[in-house]
Order: C-alpha cells, then structure tokens, then sequence
C-alpha cells in the first residue's frame, strides 16, 4: 500500500464496494500546473471516474480535480478527460483484459510518489452483483461482532 514517503491526494472507497479488484498498475498523469497546485492542496475526487484505453492510450474520464483558488483565466476544466502515462507493453495487456466481457479499468487512489510526481493506481475490476454486496457486507458485520466479543472478553 502506501509507503512512507508517498502523500495521499483522494481514495475511491466506493470502487471496493462495487467491484471485485483483480490487478493494479501505477500510472502517472499528464497534468496542467493549475492542476498541480490543486492536488497538493487535495482538491480531488474519483467518485465516479474511470479508465478507457483509446488508441493505444489510457484515458481518464470523470476525474474531479478543483479550480485552483488562486488560478486566474488560465485555470483547468475540472472533469476533464486526462490522459494516463503508461508502458505500451502494459496497455496493450489492459486493452486485451478490457475486451473480455465485464472488466473495467476503475482509478482507485491519487498520490505523489517519493520524487513529487502525480501517480494514479488504476483497478482491472469486475462488477459485483446485488448479492455480492449483501454477502460482504454481512461478512464485515459478522466480523465487526466477533471483534467486538473479542474485546469486551478481554477487557473482563
């Protein structure tokens, strides 16, 4: 997960809830300085963002990045589509896995690595169904109670 010396910008916590994550890959953003400014002051979100490969080319749609508060006429679109840095051996086996029927490729968190740069995990998903949300929300809640047991036992 996250080391030490990255620094967190936004997470999807939704993205776990509604697809099963089968693969991650690390990619870097092509961005505007505008754009820049407002990451480090943590104006995003990836609620409803996703991932296209176009051409050869991973895109990102619906990424929500905020107009930088001291950005004048030059300041960036907010959900603009943005284009993500990857290797061509790497694409071409998203773009292969993205062809098979029900996979996706979902942004999952937003950071800056150790040397400063904008860096986007991206999630090769698969969508859960109704009934897989009610199983694992029943299995948190089966283990919220066994924790929970656990500590007032310990505690007497």
């Amino acid at each position: 997960m996250a080391r030490a010396a990255e620094r967190h910008v936004a997470t999807n916590r939704r993205a776990r809830f509604d697809y099963t994550i089968e693969e991650t890959y690390e990619a870097g953003l092509v961005l505007t300085g505008t754009e820049v400014k407002s990451l480090r002051a943590g104006k995003a979100n990836l609620r409803d963002s996703f991932a296209r490969v176009h051409n050869g080319e991973v895109w990102i749609h619906n990424m929500h990045i905020s107009p930088y508060e001291y950005g004048n006429r030059w300041n960036h679109e907010p959900t603009r589509t943005r284009k993500a840095l990857m290797h061509r051996a790497e694409i071409r086996r998203l773009a292969g896995k993205i062809q098979q029927q029900g996979y996706t490729l979902i942004p999952l968190r937003l950071y800056f690595n150790e040397r400063g740069f904008a860096k986007v995990e991206l999630g090769l998903a698969r969508g859960k169904k109704k009934w897989d949300k009610r199983e694992e929300l029943a299995r948190r809640s089966a283990q919220r109670e066994v924790e929970r047991a656990l500590k007032e036992r310990t505690f007497r």
